[in-house]
């Protein structure tokens, strides 16, 4: 209610001109329609001479939050926030609508304090001044904060994903993206995880670590198949020019491994004319060979930037099983040689919280172990990010996190295509089980392979149901990443499984 009215020496010629013969109103007013102002853009004017305005942007935000809502509950929160991430020209129109919408809303709260301004009442002046900045700020900057990472987030799109399809990408059949299931004719797909110890603009010079991972893109069932980096004679299909040097493999002798594939087609450019990446290619070609599978795409991660990217996530818990050195390598005598001035430290057995540098030496140790102990680290690794993964959490960190990724992850996924992976995703985390099938020594000589018995495996592997509903993210048992002991004893790798199935990715892990 107003606290005067203007007496009529006023209006006649008083000491307040006619125009600012207004309603004086009494402070609580002021504290409580820029309270209104702030919960709900243009409230606080709805008692003001600016109703009507008030009126306008109230009506437009409750319409505007109706469809967000219906939207989200359409499709799922986190499935369309997810799907809005990988649109970069829909994230353009919503960062300007957030800037549209936070300025109407910070100029409908100024105008709001303007208007409700108890002009009679020289006390506590400061405080209200104060009360409104505060109100506008809480606008302005989460505001300022969504837009910093709609920019962020477009970057990091254009920089990871394919703009659209190379030639050397063998395209997924996806039906409609937007249609309810764009997977619909896609029983499974194939991607290919490379691990490359190249610099940033050296892509692949040397791949450290293969994997593939296989999904049921109708449950999100995943199958993860190490391929061992040490394998003599892999084939070359017919399709790639490779073939016609290597006819029966690429057999030189224990110079000729599977790592070395990359280099090789960099240094045959000639051989693959339009071909942006010739290395990438060669290797995506030779482990499709391999496992008998159509790899569709492909994921390569520098892995000096794999510490970076671990850290960038707040760590990933991991259940060691078997006592794993750092900073070590195994001399020409075959001890284990510790390069911390000879001081020694381990990844002890049990369940742990590794941060980047850990999870890194875990990963990649062979130092008392082998190969294939190594690959089984990996998946156990690769499995454990791909179920602990919170997109939610990761929001927290969320500009590091993408400059790790920007610097050391590349991706052949169209962009186009990047809103039905995000349904992909979110099966694997939700509803999908995580087997592993590892082509261990009781497999593979990696020096005289099998390979009609590799994609035999691969093929029963595919086809074995889940031993086990999907595992979730166990909780962190320990603050402390690892726990060192100094010792000058070798560590002993676990027993190795049987290989003739593929396992629960705990049963391995």
């Amino acid at each position: 209610m107003p606290e005067e009215l203007p007496s009529s020496k006023q209006r006649l010629g008083g000491t307040e001109p006619p125009c600012r013969a207004e309603l004086r109103y009494p402070p609580a007013a002021y504290y409580r329609r820029i309270a209104l102002g702030t919960v709900l853009p243009g409230a606080g004017l709805l008692g003001t001479r600016w109703k009507v305005l008030g009126w306008l942007l109230v009506v437009a935000s409750l319409a505007a939050g109706t469809w967000v809502l219906v939207k989200a509950w359409q499709g799922g929160l986190l499935r369309s926030a997810l799907n809005v991430a990988v649109q970069p020209e829909l994230l353009q129109w919503v960062g300007v609508g957030i800037m549209v919408g936070a300025v109407l809303w910070i100029g409908s709260i100024v105008l709001t304090a303007e208007q409700s301004w108890p002009r009679r009442r020289r006390g506590g002046r400061r405080a209200r001044v104060l009360f409104a900045a505060a109100a506008c700020t809480l606008i302005a900057a989460p505001s300022a904060l969504a837009v910093r990472y709609i920019d962020v987030q477009s970057s990091v799109i254009d920089a990871v994903f394919a703009e659209d399809s190379p030639s050397e990408h063998r395209d997924v059949a996806l039906a409609d993206t937007a249609a309810e299931d764009p997977w619909a004719d896609v029983p499974r797909v194939n991607t290919l995880l490379i691990g490359s110890d190249a610099g940033q603009d050296r892509w692949g010079t040397r791949t450290d670590s293969m994997m593939v991972v296989s999904t049921n893109s109708k449950t999100g069932d995943t199958l993860l198949i190490g391929i061992p980096r040490n394998l003599e004679r892999v084939p070359f299909p017919t399709s790639n020019p490779l073939h016609a040097l290597y006819p029966n493999g690429y057999d030189c002798g224990d110079e000729c491994l599977m790592n070395g594939i990359w280099t090789l087609a960099e240094n045959h450019p000639d051989l693959f004319p339009g071909v942006t990446n010739p290395g990438r290619k060669a290797t995506v070609d030779v482990v499709g060979e391999i496992t008998g599978l159509d790899i569709n795409q492909s994921v390569v991660v520098n892995l000096r930037g794999f510490q970076a990217l671990v850290d960038a996530m707040g760590g990933v818990d991991v259940n060691v099983q078997e006592r794993v050195c750092v900073r070590c390598h195994t001399s020409s005598s075959g001890r284990t040689v510790f390069t911390n001035d000879n001081k020694s430290e381990y990844i002890e057995p049990g369940l742990q919280h590794l941060d980047g540098f850990h999870a890194l030496w875990y990963s990649r140790s062979r130092a008392g172990s082998d190969d294939f102990s190594r690959m089984r680290r990996q998946r156990c690794v690769a499995g454990a990010l791909m179920q602990q993964a919170d997109p939610v959490g990761l929001l927290q960190s969320y500009p590091q996190l993408a400059k790790v990724v920007k610097n050391n992850v590349s991706i052949d996924i169209p962009r186009e295509e990047l809103s039905a992976w995000v349904d992909l995703a979110l099966r694997i985390q939700k509803g999908g089980s995580i087997r592993s099938l590892p082509l261990t020594a009781n497999v593979v000589r990696p020096g005289n392979p099998d390979f009609a018995k590799i994609r035999a495996l691969v093929k029963k592997g595919l086809k074995q149901p889940s031993s086990r509903p999907a595992t979730t993210a166990s909780p962190a048992p320990t603050p402390t990443p690892t726990r060192t002991r100094k010792s000058s004893s070798t560590p002993t790798p676990t027993a190795t499984p049987d290989d003739s199935a593929a396992e629960s990715l705990a049963t391995t892990c």
